[in-house]
């Protein structure tokens, strides 16, 4: 592997992952409310107090980082609402319409927020590092022996249930990821043009690493997230199904 580039290969091997685990982990969710109620509107009520403290912390950190910004907020609201197509909305801030830059740090600012969150618990709180270590040395065996002595770390179950709903939260919706585009041409004309001017070596050789290290940082948020998801979206899938051959009901869409 080059040096310097293990950052940008974790992250692109978790981002697929998450994505659709954490689509995945909706979708069962909703369909066993669903399927439990047997009633749309019950089984968003129960999905929306779910994830409520994941989806505070998503719209809050969008306002707080709008008049942070000096970006004029206007309705905020915590109540869940279908949309065209199916889509369930959670919550939303409406913010005015501003530069780019602004706009895109706005959109990322639930991603950042609950990125803290995520590896704060599970770092601190889970114990997962006792995981990884002998994971990444190959021991699997080790691995899943220590696992069982993670449910004893002092109020396991609350850790790993905020743990859950902000990561099943965090990732920004396509409103949000709108004025990403026009950043990442930025930066990309800037890197281009920097290559062009001969920066290149330098660019090497001071800021590979830091970057480098950054990214990682990332990718341990992503991989508390992936794995947490993975936990989980088995036993729901289980459930689901298992509910539906008891009911003879079947959850289409």
């Amino acid at each position: 592997m080059p040096p310097n580039t293990d950052g940008v290969l974790c992250l692109l091997f978790l981002l697929g992952p998450l994505f659709i685990l954490q689509r995945s982990l909706h979708r069962e969710t909703q369909a066993i409310f669903l399927l439990l109620t047997r009633s749309t509107e019950f089984a968003i009520m129960l999905f929306s107090l779910l994830f409520f403290p994941g989806v505070l912390l998503h719209e809050s950190s969008h306002y707080l980082t709008a008049r942070l910004l000096g970006v004029r907020t206007g309705k905020f609201s915590l109540v869940p609402r279908l949309q065209p197509g199916g889509r369930l909305q959670l919550g939303y801030v409406e913010t005015a319409s501003s530069d780019w830059l602004r706009d895109a740090l706005i959109g990322a600012a639930p991603l950042l927020a609950g990125g803290c969150v995520v590896a704060y618990i599970g770092l601190f709180h889970l114990g997962l590092p006792a995981i990884w270590a002998p994971l990444l040395a190959g021991n699997v065996s080790a691995a899943l022996y220590v696992i069982p002595t993670l449910f004893h770390q002092p109020d396991f179950w609350l850790w790993f249930y905020l743990a859950f709903v902000v990561s099943g939260t965090m990732l920004p919706s396509p409103s949000d990821r709108r004025a990403w585009v026009p950043l990442t041409l930025v930066i990309v004309a800037l890197f281009a043009f920097s290559l062009l001017v001969g920066a290149g070596p330098w660019m090497a050789q001071h800021l590979a690493t830091p970057f480098n290290q950054l990214l990682l940082g990332v990718d341990v948020v992503l991989g508390i997230s992936v794995f947490i998801h993975l936990v989980l979206v088995p036993p729901l899938w289980g459930t689901r199904i298992l509910l539906s051959r008891l009911t003879g009901l079947q959850v289409v869409g």
